[in-house]
């Protein structure tokens, strides 16, 4: 794959279903989708649906019970681990609901803990961090505690901690989740930059309408099949 070549994430006949109380409860069936990095693409769907469960798997977080998913032509299911756990830390940002920050860390020190896994120098890591910060509006807080934040502003240092190493996708689950109708505005505008900026691809679960129609492409999931919005959707079989 050459540079000019934008990276592909492709499911394939993606089906998961878990295991309670020994009855087997399916929530994802057949599902296949193309999502190509710069395009922002938005998967819609009540609580409940799996759209988590969905972004999980392709983000290589969680495994599926059939099928695969290809990152740039590669099946993540035969990747090595050290293979995976590179393509987990430079090519995917994760942004949740909850912010899983560090609360024994400073605000930087959040931000930087993807660049030192990497076992980049300390000084090239901070630089890096404290200019995410500077584009988030969190420059003068650097050196705060977590827990002297807001809600919206640790959801910022969540997507500065996301995008450190430039992923060529920024997934996101329910992100707005927490927060009200202006910092969620903020954060979804954030992201939106961070992609035309960088040219990611970003991938954003939610089930509000004011979040999900700033999304380029549509897609809703239901019964455990995936379509595009006003598209017919059937069920697992």
């Amino acid at each position: 794959m050459t540079e000019s070549t934008p990276f592909v994430l492709e499911a394939h006949d993606l089906h998961k279903t878990y295991e309670l109380e020994k009855k087997s409860n399916p929530v994802l069936g057949s599902i296949s989708a193309s999502f190509q990095q710069g395009t922002s693409y938005a998967i819609i769907g009540v609580s409940g649906s799996g759209k988590s469960t969905l972004l999980h798997i392709l983000g290589g977080l969680d495994t599926p019970t059939k099928g695969h998913v290809s990152a740039g032509g590669r099946n993540l299911a035969i990747l090595k681990q050290s293979e995976k756990n590179q393509f987990l830390n430079q090519g995917i940002g994760f942004v949740f609901q909850f912010h899983y920050l560090v609360k024994e860390l400073s605000v930087i020190e959040n931000v930087m803990v993807p660049g030192l896994v990497s076992s980049n120098s300390f000084q090239t890591v901070e630089r890096h961090a404290l200019e995410l910060l500077t584009n988030v509006g969190l420059e003068k807080k650097h050196n705060h505690p977590i827990s002297t934040l807001s809600g919206g502003e640790q959801q910022r240092v969540a997507i500065a901690r996301a995008l450190f190493n430039k992923p060529k996708f920024l997934l996101a689950d329910e992100p707005t989740g927490n927060l009200d109708a202006e910092n969620a505005e903020a954060v979804v505008a954030l992201i939106l930059k961070a992609q035309q900026t960088w040219g990611m691809g970003v991938i954003l679960c939610s089930h509000d309408a004011t979040v999900y129609q700033k999304m380029q492409v549509k897609y809703r999931l239901h019964n455990g099949l995936l379509a595009l919005e006003n598209s017919p959707v059937s069920s697992i079989v």
